[in-house]
C-alpha cells in the first residue's frame, strides 16, 4: 500500500495525498457523494445536523478538523504526518546522544557525523558552489555524443519498486531497480525506468490548462536561476536561453513517458530484451558504453518497464544538441544537490519545489531537512537506533497475532467465495501460506561499513551516499534474492506489499497510536492497524498482485470466469471513485487508484471478521461502532490545494476522505449507525461493491 509521507524518502507509495475540497456529481447510487471541506478550514465540518452517513470522514473527525491547522513548512497535516513528526523528534534525540557518546558503534557514529555535517550551515556557507565545481568540469569536458553517452550512464542510479511507487520522473535520464526477475523469481534482474524530467510527471509539462501553464512558466525561471546561482551562466540573459533549451528537451523527454496509469500496469512492463535488442529497439545510443559506464557490462538481459521512454529518449541523444544535452546534465547536477549547497539555493529549490509545486508556505527547519537527508543516507542505520529504544518485543508479539488472525480471516473469505473456482481457490490459499510478513524491523541489517562519512563534508557525504546505495543495490545482481529483504526502514511511518518477494512490511513507527495502542481497546486497534495489516495482505490479491503467484512470479493463475467476475466487480469500483469530484475541474482517478481502494476495501472487511473471530461473544454494537471510528479516525488528513491537486494527477491513492468512504461498501457500517437511504453515502444492497 505505501501509506505515507515522511521526510525519509518513500518506497512505495501509499503516499496518502490529503484531504478533499469541494464535491460535486453524483455516486454510484444516484446520491451525491460526501460533501468535503475546503483544506485548512472547517466548512462542511461542524454541521450540527451532520450525520454519519452523510460523510462519515467529517463526522468522525469533525473536532480534529476544526481545530487543526496545517503547519507553514508542511503541504498536509494527517496522523501519518503528526506520528511522524514525533517520531523524528524521538530519533534526533537519540542522534544528539550518539555525537556525545565516544563509544558508539560505528554505524551509529556515521549516523551522527552525517546529520551534523548537514547540519554545520556555516561549513557549507564557506564553501559555496564550489564542490560543485568537479561536477561541473566533468560536464564541460563532454566533447562529443560519445561521451556524452557514458556520462548519462554514469549518471545512473538505483531507484526505488516500480510495482509500488508506479512512475519515475527521476532527475537522472533512466533509473535502475534490482528486484527477482517477473518470470524467474530465482534470480535478481535489473530494471530499467524512465526518468529525465525534473516536474513530478509527464502532465506537468503536457498539460494545456493555465495552472499547468503557469508552472511551467516558474519551472523555467527556476532553471536560469540555479545556473546563475552556481556560475554556470554569466548573465540573465544567458540563463534564460539555456533554460528555455533545457526546458525543451524535458518537453521531449515527457512525450516519451509512459502514463501513470500505464506505468501501473505491470503487462505492459513485461517486456525483456537483450543486450543486443537495445540497438535495435532504441537507436541513439551506444548501449554497450552506456552500460559499461553505469556499471552494468556484465548484464545480458533486463526488464525494461518504459519501454517507450528508453527508445524515445536514446532517439533524444542522439538528434538533440550537444550542448543542450550538457546544460540539462548541469543544471540537473546542481538541483539535485541543491540542499548541501549554501542557502540561496535552498531557497531557490524550495521556491520552486515546495511553494509552487505543493502550496507549501514555509522551508522545514534545519534539523528536519538534515534527519530526511541522514535517512536516505543511511536508513537501517538510524532504524536500528530508533527500534532498541522504541520498539518492545511485546508490541512486536501482540502484532504478529494480529497479522495471524487477519491472515485467517483473509483465508475464510476465499473459502467463502461462490464466484470462485477450486483451483483458483488453491492458488490463492497457497498465497496466503507462504506470505512473509515482517513486523516492526528486517530480521538482518545492512552494513555501512564502507560508507564514508565525514564531519564537514554535507556535500560528499551526500555523493557517497548516493552512489554507495546504488553499489548495494547493482550487488544484488550477483546474489540470491531474499524475500525477508525490507524495502523500508523501521522508522517510516508506511506499510508495503511486495509482490515479487510474496512479503509484507511493517515498519516500527506506524506500530504507534493512532495505528496501534496497546492499551486501546482491541476494535480500535483492528479498526486502525488492523485495516492496514489487511490492505498489505489484500495487495497480494488486488488488480495488480493478484498476477503475482505465491513465488513472486508473474503468472496467469485464474480462470478465465474467475478473472471476468473480478474485473467486473473491479470496475464498479473504478466507477465508484470517478464519482468523487473533490475540484470543479479534477474528479479522483478510478483506475489509477483501483490497486489502493481494492486493498482498503478488502483489508477492512478482513480486519473486521478478525476482529469478531478474537473477540467472540465481547463484540458488541458498540464495538461494532468503536472498530469503524479507529479506521476513519486513521485517515485524518488537511492539505493544501496544490498538494491535493498533485497528488490527484501523480498518486495511486485517492484523497482521505474517500478512501474512509469505502465504509458504504460494508454492510456492518449501515447497521453499526443506522444508515438510511437518502443519506449521502447510502448506496442500496445491491450496488456495494463486494470482491474479496
Amino acid at each position: 500500500m505505501t501509506i505515507s509521507w515522511t521526510p525519509i524518502k518513500t518506497a512505495i507509495t501509499l503516499m496518502m495525498c490529503g484531504a478533499a475540497l469541494v464535491t460535486t456529481g453524483a455516486g454510484a447510487s444516484g446520491q451525491t457523494p460526501p460533501a468535503a471541506a475546503t483544506a485548512g478550514t472547517t466548512a462542511g465540518t461542524a454541521q450540527a445536523a451532520l450525520r454519519p452517513g452523510d460523510d462519515f470522514f467529517a463526522w468522525v473527525n469533525k473536532d480534529w478538523l476544526a481545530k487543526t491547522t496545517i503547519p507553514e513548512d508542511r503541504s498536509r497535516w494527517g496522523a501519518m504526518d503528526n506520528l511522524a513528526e514525533d517520531t523524528n523528534q524521538r530519533i534526533v534525540k537519540l542522534i544528539d546522544g550518539v555525537s556525545e557518546d565516544k563509544k558508539a558503534a560505528p554505524d551509529a557514529r556515521k549516523v551522527a557525523d552525517y546529520f551534523n555535517a548537514y547540519m554545520d550551515e556555516a561549513a557549507i556557507e564557506a564553501r559555496g558552489a564550489a564542490p560543485l565545481t568537479p561536477e561541473l568540469a566533468q560536464i564541460a569536458a563532454i566533447k562529443d555524443k560519445a561521451d556524452l553517452v557514458r556520462a548519462l550512464g554514469a549518471s545512473i542510479r538505483a531507484d526505488v519498486d516500480p510495482l509500488n511507487n508506479t512512475h519515475f520522473a527521476t532527475e537522472h535520464i533512466f533509473g535502475v531497480w534490482v528486484a527477482p526477475g517477473l518470470h524467474d523469481p530465482a534470480h535478481n534482474w535489473p530494471y530499467l525506468l524512465q526518468g529525465g524530467l525534473g516536474m513530478p510527471d509527464r502532465a506537468y509539462y503536457l498539460e494545456n490548462n493555465e495552472r499547468m501553464a503557469g508552472l511551467r512558466t516558474q519551472y523555467q525561471k527556476h532553471i536560469a536561476a540555479m545556473l546563475k546561482l552556481a556560475g554556470y551562466a554569466a548573465t540573465d540573459a544567458d540563463a534564460d536561453a539555456r533554460a528555455a533549451k533545457i526546458f525543451a528537451l524535458e518537453v521531449d523527454i515527457a512525450n516519451t513517458h509512459g502514463t501513470r496509469a500505464d506505468s501501473a500496469d505491470v503487462l505492459k512492463a513485461d517486456n525483456t530484451w537483450t543486450r543486443k535488442d537495445f540497438a535495435a529497439n532504441a537507436p541513439g545510443i551506444d548501449w554497450d558504453a552506456f552500460f559499461k559506464a553505469a556499471h552494468l557490462g556484465d548484464q545480458d538481459k533486463f526488464t525494461v518497464w518504459h519501454p517507450s521512454a528508453v527508445k524515445g529518449e536514446a532517439a533524444l541523444v542522439a538528434k538533440a544538441d550537444l550542448a543542450t544535452w550538457k546544460d540539462y546534465l548541469a543544471f540537473h547536477a546542481i538541483n539535485h544537490m541543491a540542499n548541501v549547497l549554501p542557502k540561496a539555493f535552498v531557497d531557490q529549490h524550495f521556491a520552486f519545489y515546495g511553494k509552487a509545486l505543493s502550496g507549501t508556505p514555509q522551508l522545514p527547519a534545519r534539523w528536519k531537512r538534515a534527519l530526511g537527508a541522514t535517512n536516505g543516507a543511511m536508513d537501517e542505520a538510524v532504524g536500528k537506533l530508533y527500534v532498541a529504544k522504541y520498539f518492545p518485543a511485546e508490541n512486536k508479539a501482540q502484532l504478529q497475532r494480529m497479522v495471524a488472525n487477519i491472515v485467517a480471516a483473509f483465508g475464510k473469505r476465499i473459502d467463502k467465495l461462490d464466484w470462485m473456482a477450486p483451483a483458483t481457490r488453491a492458488q490463492a490459499k497457497e498465497k496466503l501460506k507462504t506470505l512473509y510478513v515482517g513486523v516492526g524491523y528486517p530480521d538482518k541489517w545492512k552494513s555501512y561499513a564502507g560508507l564514508k562519512v565525514e564531519p564537514k563534508d554535507a556535500f560528499g557525504n551526500a555523493l557517497r551516499a548516493e552512489a554507495f546505495h546504488t553499489d548495494q543495490e547493482l550487488a544484488k545482481l550477483h546474489a540470491k534474492p531474499d524475500r525477508t529483504a525490507w524495502s523500508m526502514p523501521p522508522q517510516l511511518v508506511n506499510a508495503v506489499n511486495l509482490p515479487l518477494q510474496n512479503a509484507l512490511n511493517f515498519p516500527a513507527a506506524i506500530l504507534q497510536p493512532p495505528f496501534f495502542d496497546p492499551k486501546a481497546p482491541d476494535a480500535v486497534n483492528y479498526g486502525a492497524i488492523g485495516a492496514i495489516i489487511g490492505h498489505e495482505i489484500s495487495h497480494s490479491f488486488d488488480d495488480q498482485g493478484s498476477q503475482f503467484d505465491a513465488q513472486g512470479r508473474l503468472r496467469d493463475w485464474w480462470t478465465k470466469q474467475d478473472m471476468e467476475h473480478f474485473k467486473a466487480a473491479s470496475h464498479k469500483l473504478v466507477e465508484q471513485y470517478n464519482a468523487y469530484k473533490p475540484y470543479p475541474d479534477l474528479a479522483v482517478n478510478g483506475q489509477l487508484t483501483l490497486s489502493e481502494n481494492l486493498a482498503d476495501l478488502a483489508g477492512l472487511e478482513a480486519s473486521y471478521d478478525a476482529y469478531h473471530a478474537a473477540a467472540g461473544k465481547n463484540a458488541t454494537a458498540e464495538t461494532d461502532r468503536q472498530f469503524f471510528i479507529g479506521y476513519a479516525q486513521s485517515w485524518r488528513t488537511k492539505s493544501r490545494e496544490a498538494a491535493e491537486r498533485r497528488g490527484i494527477l501523480t498518486d495511486g491513492h485517492a484523497p482521505p476522505r474517500y478512501r474512509t468512504a469505502t465504509v458504504r461498501n460494508l454492510d456492518a457500517w449501515y447497521k453499526a449507525f443506522d444508515v438510511q437511504p437518502g443519506q449521502a453515502l447510502y448506496l442500496p444492497p445491491d450496488q456495494r461493491v463486494r470482491v474479496w
